[in-house]
């Protein structure tokens, strides 16, 4: 109904704690059991629930590709994430990207 960002994240327990930090997809039990959750504190109702996430690894993957389908998963993990795993990285808000610190590469993920 608005606009909308996707977005990939990446941690070894992305989606588990994604789904932690939305709360249930069902916006009253969110609101009643989780209200301190994105969904129980902004959720309208159960189609309308703010977010989405992921259920499963499988799953993300397959949405990254339909989201973006330049990005090479595969790739990602061979070259990117071992780099971020090195040290601290920052947020780009213009691009929408996590980066290297200044002096230690080029790279975006």
């Amino acid at each position: 109904s608005g606009p909308m960002w996707a977005y990939i994240l990446a941690h070894e327990d992305a989606v588990p704690l994604w789904r932690a930090l939305m709360g249930p997809t069902k916006v009253f039990r969110a609101r009643n059991c989780v209200p301190d959750s994105i969904r129980g504190a902004y959720g309208l109702t159960d189609t309308r629930n703010t977010t989405h996430g992921s259920d499963s690894a499988a799953s993300a993957s397959r949405e990254i590709s339909f989201f973006f389908p330049e990005f090479n998963e595969q790739l990602w993990y061979q070259q990117e994430e071992p780099r971020l795993r090195r040290g601290p990285v920052h947020y780009d808000p213009t691009q929408r990207v996590h980066c290297l610190p200044p002096g230690e590469g080029t790279g975006m993920t």
